[in-house]
């Protein structure tokens, strides 16, 4: 009856406010018996893809810690918006949380129609883990190192292919950053993940990759595939031969590849803080960490990786990126 008797935001305002009453007074119960069913861990990427391997071995560590399964659900497609998009429209239980990484900050420029708010339809549970990019290609491809890499792109462009996890993944950003820095254009091929993208590199169907340690590594050390040089800062010590991009002489060039978990918004307090001490139990279980490094990746920090650094890391690089992304005049159909 009251709200017949306002209109718009007042009356918003009115119902938010005994919701959040309501939450308040469900608060302990959700603390004491949450969660007593299995909890699905959207991947918004192909299996077998870096995100995917990274959402399974969380998933497994937070499984022992949480006393239920955490299934994980591969929701591919639109550089990881459409799996976004599941988990935003998702019930706000706790029962749902996503895995993702610097893709989805890229997507709120890239997208001008997305049918979330980036920043503030997720409710950030922790930063994951960070690591460079390797740039790899087929065997067979002429370049024996990264100065005659480079060398080969600029005089080829769009003869030579370069595949990507699709538009805003975080291998799309890094042939951006890499297209941006040599002044050239070259063939660029989507496909719905790395994974895909691998198999075809692997095949020799694709020429050039630019990829997450966590998912080159075996293929490096197995010798299926040739590396270039990493996209960090500093060189990764699983790869001490690998030069920089910098070092290689793109002055500047960094591109470093983050995970976060996050839930919807208006998940309770209590199922998020168990989620986040699951996965800060994960964070220091040493099957994980002996993972972490072989795959070439780090855990954030203890202390500089909890829900409120998860969330300034979102606001800064959504910042960043869309500096980059309306720079390179790039928008996803």
């Amino acid at each position: 009856m009251l709200c017949r008797e306002m209109i718009g935001a007042s009356c918003r305002a009115v119902l938010g406010a005994a919701l959040a009453a309501l939450a308040g007074l469900l608060s302990p119960a959700v603390a004491e018996t949450y969660p007593d069913r299995p909890i699905t861990m959207i991947v918004p990427f192909a299996a077998g893809g870096p995100s995917d391997v990274l959402g399974r071995l969380i998933g497994q560590s937070m499984s022992r810690t949480l006393g239920q399964t955490v299934i994980i659900e591969n929701v591919g497609g639109a550089g990881g918006t459409t799996g976004a998009a599941r988990a935003a429209r998702a019930p706000a239980d706790g029962y749902t949380i996503l895995i993702h990484h610097v893709a989805l900050a890229a997507g709120a420029t890239l997208y001008p129609n997305l049918p979330y708010d980036t920043l503030k339809d997720f409710a950030p549970i922790g930063l994951v883990n960070q690591g460079p990019f390797v740039m790899i290609s087929k065997l067979d491809l002429p370049p024996r190192n990264i100065a005659e890499l480079l060398a080969y792109l600029k005089a080829n462009g769009r003869s030579v292919s370069l595949a990507h996890a699709g538009i805003g993944s975080g291998a799309h950003l890094c042939n951006m950053l890499l297209q941006s820095a040599l002044q050239v254009k070259v063939n660029e091929i989507p496909y719905r993940g790395t994974g895909p993208a691998m198999n075809d590199l692997l095949a020799g169907q694709v020429d050039v990759l630019c990829d997450q340690t966590t998912n080159s590594m075996p293929q490096i050390q197995g010798n299926r595939v040739r590396s270039y040089a990493v996209t960090s800062a500093e060189r990764v010590a699983q790869l001490p031969d690998l030069r920089t991009l910098q070092q290689a002489g793109l002055a500047g060039f960094e591109i470093t590849i983050w995970h976060a978990l996050y839930a919807p918004r208006g998940t309770p307090a209590p199922a998020l803080a168990k989620l986040g001490a699951a996965l800060e139990a994960a964070l220091k279980d040493p099957q994980v960490l002996a993972r972490f490094t072989d795959l070439g990746t780090t855990p954030y920090p203890e202390g500089r990786r909890g829900a409120a650094e998860a969330r300034a890391q979102l606001e800064s690089e959504v910042a960043k990126w869309g500096r980059v992304i309306r720079e390179a005049g790039v928008v996803a159909n």
